[in-house]
């Protein structure tokens, strides 16, 4: 059982490595808390964001996923909730601008809340469903165990490959949030810049295509 060869996985990783670096919503909304509430309230976003993307795993690798692929209807609605999330993430974080950078995210109850919003984030992602749907299934290897085996372990190390590349990004955006923070004009344009940057990731979302 899970038999490859070391070109199928020296393949897998390769993309896998390439599709967590590429720009969207889930890494700019990780980035973004990072900037609002600093390295914890980033990790927090990020632990969000894979938990909703295993969601997504857990559905492709029992078939739900296609649903969403091929039912416009589906698809529209998981798309506008997701915006109208994104939206109102935005408009809140635009409107609570207080003049200076945030104070780092310390209480459980913020962490819990800034956890909640990545994994809405990402499980109302439509284009998340469609890309595991798409992307692991090429990875499936006739003979080396069941298929829903298959595209759970790999959908599992796509996140997998996350755990490497995601968390030097937050420590990165960390530090540089620290060294603004006696700014308190860069502080009250970082907190504004940080709402029409949700608002926009929901734009971009409610106009997306299926295909």
């Amino acid at each position: 059982m899970f038999d490859y060869t070391a070109a199928h996985w020296i393949a897998f990783f390769s993309a896998a490595i390439l599709l967590t670096l590429a720009p969207g919503p889930d890494l700019a909304f990780i980035l973004a808390q990072t900037a609002k509430g600093g390295r914890k309230s980033g990790f927090m976003a990020m632990y969000g964001i894979w938990v909703g993307a295993l969601s997504h795993v857990l559905l492709a690798a029992v078939g739900l996923s296609a649903i969403i692929a091929t039912s416009a209807m589906a698809f529209s609605l998981v798309k506008y909730l997701g915006a109208a999330y994104l939206v109102w993430l935005g408009i809140r974080a635009f409107l609570q601008s207080s003049g200076g950078i945030t104070p780092e995210v310390t209480t459980s109850k913020a962490q819990s809340s800034v956890f909640r919003q990545g994994m809405i984030v990402a499980a109302l992602n439509p284009k998340t469903a469609i890309f595991f749907l798409s992307f692991l299934p090429q990875f499936v290897v006739t003979g080396a165990g069941p298929v829903s085996a298959q595209l759970l372990l790999h959908g599992t190390l796509v996140i997998a490959v996350a755990v490497f590349i995601e968390p030097p990004l937050i420590l990165a955006g960390s530090k540089m949030r620290q060294a603004l923070n006696t700014n308190q004009a860069v502080g009250q344009w970082l907190e504004k810049a940080v709402g029409v940057a949700f608002i926009g990731l929901g734009l971009r979302l409610a106009f997306m295509q299926s295909s």
